[in-house]
């Protein structure tokens, strides 16, 4: 049984282990659940936009089926984590999901670099190299769910907005998500996104 000063111990040294977890970029911080991609830009702040490029990167993705019942979340992740199983790729932060109309269509897992893997089928899952883009983003706080991906979509179209003399969207929104279920839903840290290109 343990004792009082035993509990404090154990509490003391997990509180000390949690700045380790714990990446601050600018003014954004998230917990670590997994590595991101090399050149990967910077994490967005929350509650605000920002500009942020992507360079090209690999991705393996599966597209939800319209017979899927739900938003098909766990589906579509299990299917991603069977693959990079059994091939044995390493998890990566974040997980793509890409919206269209509001739903989920399909979900990403994006490789480490350019030199895991290679591009083709496996199965259901599509592997692709993703060519650099420019998005406008902003940080999100909490679990992965409708709610919280059409709070930051509302806050980038009114962005895009007011600066559409400047910029115009060029494709779906996504919903990036770096943290796995173990991290509590109210903690999880993602990024609500659009593609854009400057006006010309």
């Amino acid at each position: 049984m343990f004792t009082k000063l035993a509990l404090y111990v154990l509490l003391a040294a997990t509180i000390a282990l949690i700045p380790a977890c714990i990446t601050t970029e600018g003014d954004a911080w998230r917990f670590d659940s997994a590595e991101t991609p090399a050149g990967w830009p910077e994490s967005s702040p929350v509650g605000e936009v920002a500009l942020r490029e992507y360079p090209t990167y690999r991705q393996a993705e599966v597209t939800r089926s319209p017979e899927a019942a739900g938003d098909g979340q766990d589906d579509l992740f299990m299917e991603l984590f069977r693959h990079i199983d059994r091939n044995e790729i390493a998890m990566t932060a974040p997980v793509e999901m890409v919206y269209d109309e509001g739903q989920m269509e399909s979900m990403a897992f994006v490789y480490r670099d350019l030199t895991v893997g290679e591009p083709g089928a496996d199965g259901t899952v599509a592997v692709r190299d993703v060519a650099p883009e420019l998005f406008a983003s902003t940080g999100v706080r909490g679990g992965y769910n409708d709610a919280n991906f059409r709070a930051g979509r509302e806050r980038v179209e009114a962005w895009l907005a007011e600066h559409a003399d400047e910029y115009t969207r060029t494709g779906p929104y996504r919903y990036l998500g770096y943290n796995g279920p173990f991290t509590l839903p109210f903690l999880r840290y993602g990024e609500v996104q659009a593609p854009i290109a400057p006006q010309r």
